[in-house]
């Protein structure tokens, strides 16, 4: 396709939000859907709190885990065959786990097939929405991710319903013919080329290894795309670099040391929410109907934040808006331990789902203001990639708590104090870079007024104090010359 000088903020980029809203619906909503089965495999299996939570956390794991891979991809291959690949294994996974004998059964077949199925449609798919929104991007990704609130919604109550009716066993199995309109989605990501996207090859790659009649092509292609025709050593580590060269910026490292912190108290309380409201009286339609209102209100939180933080009086202000919202989720969690009623859990359920729509909202916003469009798909491969340890650790540590407690209360503590930290974390560092910015402006301008004027004759030189000595000695040289001529 013809190089575009920007996003084109409409047109088909309004199809990619549809393709990338029913995406968001088929996995992570799916995901967070797996926990009222918590009780179910704790039943059938009869084991423990922490053995069980391992089925939800191989999940999430292999979904972020292998997001680089749904990077690659997609940058290499095409956006649409990873998707529809990974709608096909997500499916398959799903029906296997409905034939699942034993836990471990489980762990393979829901856990790494599904989850490496979500991993080759997620990233990409969110990737594609910033390739064709600049000036909207923040209410594009609202709507797009809006899908995992609307998804929670309406699927909490029809997965219950369906254990009841078909059991377990057949509510997975629906589920896996549901999983497969993700290769829908996949046709629907035509794919664009950006200017920006548009990196120019190493003078010697063209120079020896780009035949005459391939370099009008190379002017119009990404240097990833010659690699087909090339095959050189040199281009695959140039191209290997300039897709990750991100991984260096200190503000990229500093937020992925709060995305850990972040995702480690995220992903408990997907798990447990369920599991508490029951241990406190709840039944098991209210309990499912808390994670509904949790879903229909994080659809409030994506489109509301998103577009308010489109608005150009918080569009600079989109870090702060995130950190906001996780500390927000951090408190809700440290509440949660005194809400032992329905009508009480009610309103955690709300505050809870709106900001964690907020945050999961401006993610792709804010890593792509870090990073720029041209590396989103693989900075947010990389982002996704370190959800992924805390989402495997998370709920069977916090079950293991719950066993050896016998209370829900310091896991969601921990829970919390760690959000918490994720987003002091950004705020300390925002911070420290604002106050070395200021200071070195004072500095500047107080070095910039003092100036050293040298002259001769008719002619004046003027240099900053800046200058070190090689540029005063070239002056000198440049100065003398002049008095000879």
């Amino acid at each position: 396709p013809a190089l575009r000088t920007g996003p084109p903020d409409g047109g088909w980029g309004w199809m990619i939000v549809a393709g990338c809203f029913l995406v968001t619906i088929c996995t992570r909503a799916v995901t967070r859907c797996i926990s009222i089965f918590f009780v179910e495999f704790q039943a059938y299996f009869g084991q423990d709190y922490a053995r069980t939570a391992w089925t939800h956390s191989i999940v999430d794991c292999a979904t972020m885990l292998c997001a680089p891979l749904g990077s690659l991809i997609s940058n290499h291959i095409s956006c649409q065959v990873g998707i529809m690949l990974g709608g096909l294994l997500a499916s398959t996974g799903l029906i296997l786990s409905s034939f699942a004998t034993s836990l471990e059964h489980l762990y393979l077949s829901l856990g790494v097939l599904t989850g490496l199925g979500f991993a080759l449609c997620y990233s990409p798919a969110i990737a594609m929405v910033g390739k064709y929104f600049n000036k909207r991007k923040a209410l594009a990704y609202g709507i797009a991710m809006s899908g995992s609130g609307i998804g929670t919604f309406i699927l909490a109550p029809v997965v219950q319903l369906l254990i009841e009716q078909f059991s377990w066993r057949g509510a997975l199995l629906i589920l896996g013919g549901f999983v497969l309109n993700l290769c829908v989605c996949g046709a629907l990501m035509r794919p664009i080329a950006l200017k920006e996207d548009h990196k120019t090859a190493p003078e010697f790659l063209e120079q020896d290894f780009v035949p005459k009649d391939q370099k009008r092509d190379l002017k119009r292609m990404s240097v990833c795309s010659p690699l087909i025709k090339v095959w050189s050593h040199e281009c695959l580590c140039y191209c290997s670099w300039k897709e990750y060269d991100f991984l260096l910026m200190p503000g990229f490292m500093v937020l992925a040391v709060s995305v850990l912190f972040m995702a480690y108290g995220c992903s408990p309380l997907f798990v447990y929410l369920v599991p508490y409201a029951l241990s406190v009286g709840v039944s098991h339609q209210q309990a499912a109907f808390l994670m509904s209102i949790l879903g229909v209100i994080d659809i409030i939180g994506n489109i509301t934040f998103g577009w308010l933080t489109d608005r150009r009086c918080l569009k600079k202000h989109r870090h702060f808006c995130y950190l906001f919202a996780v500390g927000m989720d951090g408190l809700c969690c440290l509440f949660l331990p005194v809400l032992q009623n329905f009508p009480l859990l009610v309103p955690f359920s709300f505050t809870f789902g709106y900001f964690d729509g907020a945050y999961v909202t401006l993610i792709p916003v804010v890593t792509a203001d870090v990073v720029g469009t041209s590396s989103l798909s693989s900075a947010l491969g990389v982002v996704y990639f370190l959800h992924a340890i805390p989402y495997l650790v998370s709920p069977p540590v916090a079950g293991w708590l719950v066993d050896t407690t016998g209370s829900y209360t310091a896991s969601f503590l921990l829970c919390g104090f760690s959000m918490i930290f994720s987003s002091t974390l950004l705020w300390f560092a925002r911070l420290a870079k604002k106050i070395k910015r200021t200071h070195l402006q004072s500095l500047t301008n107080d070095t910039g007024t003092k100036q050293h004027i040298w002259t001769n004759g008719a002619m004046a030189y003027s240099v900053t104090a800046e200058l070190d000595q090689k540029d005063v000695e070239c002056l000198a040289v440049g100065t003398s010359s002049y008095g000879h001529r």
